[in-house]
């Protein structure tokens, strides 16, 4: 769907599909229910990071592997600065929110990068793709041991805790060790991967769908959501949004003092700025799949990616503009 020129992700309206189905029809996506999405989320995830596995090709990362300012700079603005942002900004007002909504701000801060939209926002924008594609790519790799980490320190810091052995037991089995059987069956299958390519992110996709469906149908049946309206979920849209634009805005400072060029800039603000939703899911189905908030938990992230495809749809369309200026001033120069 386009309006204007903005095309609006299919996947963004499913998201809000499937959050409606389980408001509307919870039971049978709830753990226990008919349809067994519980089964279909925890195994799901091992599905998933195995067609990341098959489908990253180590190849395409080289040609970015220079670059290693940038490269700092954006995984010092993914695992660090974030963090930072959202405890010195977030922790004064973090009494304004649901203790689950809270946390899943802390889960943004904790999340890597994500891999597609950089890398095709970055296109869009005519910055240096083969630099986002690296980046965003590391930052996913390094997020299968950052996240629980992080996550294990900040609920440390607010009094609650986080099984951590167990939770890196089931990353290395359900995430780490499917990566790597995907990267070694890539040697068979890539040519099946690529003809199928389409097919494989449908299949990504709805699995992501199945843990949603599973996570707010098991919020909904337990009562998480009682209480709280419209105004809890314009709170969460203002926060995001406000998180994305301080930390695009910060992350400017490094991009200046090092030099960057317009297209490196572009690369490097992209990347840093933006979250993973679809390594946020799966990993939180594996932290926190126990309890019975995990809607309220996942529900910034979500809102996090939709607003931010749709900011840096905006901007990236505005540095094309910028980028075709360039181009004609240099050709009548």
């Amino acid at each position: 769907m386009k309006i204007r020129g903005f095309s609006i992700d299919g996947f963004l309206i499913s998201l809000v599909a499937i959050v409606v189905v389980a408001i509307l029809v919870p039971g049978p996506g709830a753990t226990g229910g008919v349809l067994h999405m519980n089964l279909v989320a925890t195994y799901g995830v091992a599905v998933i990071f195995f067609l990341y596995g098959l489908t990253l090709a180590p190849e395409k990362m080289k040609a970015g592997i220079r670059h290693w300012r940038l490269h700092l700079a954006v995984q010092l603005g993914t695992f660090v600065l974030f963090p930072i942002v959202v405890l010195v900004l977030g922790t004064p007002l973090k009494g304004f929110l649901p203790p689950e909504v809270w946390i899943g701000f802390l889960y943004i801060a904790a999340l890597p990068s994500t891999v597609s939209s950089s890398v095709a926002m970055t296109s869009l924008a005519r910055g240096n793709v083969p630099a986002a594609l690296f980046n965003a790519t590391l930052s996913s790799l390094i997020g299968v041991f950052a996240t629980p980490l992080l996550m294990a320190w900040f609920l440390s810091t607010a009094g609650q805790s986080l099984p951590l052995l167990p939770v890196i037991g089931k990353v290395v089995l359900l995430v780490l060790v499917p990566i790597v059987l995907g990267q070694i069956a890539r040697h068979w299958l890539y040519g099946w991967a690529a003809r199928h390519i389409k097919a494989i992110r449908l299949a990504d996709r709805a699995i992501i769908l199945a843990i949603v469906y599973n996570s707010f149908s098991d919020s909904i049946v337990e009562g998480v959501w009682h209480g709280h309206d419209a105004i809890l979920i314009a709170e969460i849209v203002f926060g995001v949004v406000a998180l994305f634009f301080i930390v695009y805005g910060l992350m400017l400072i490094p991009c200046r003092l090092m030099g960057f060029d317009r297209a490196d800039t572009v690369a490097c603000v992209f990347c840093a700025s933006k979250k993973s939703l679809a390594t946020g899911v799966p990993l939180a189905k594996l932290m926190f799949g126990a309890s019975p908030a995990l809607g309220l938990i996942i529900a910034p992230i979500m809102l996090y990616h939709f607003c931010q495809l749709v900011i840096v749809s905006v901007i990236a369309n505005r540095q094309a503009k910028l980028a075709a200026l360039e181009d004609a001033t240099v050709a009548t120069a």
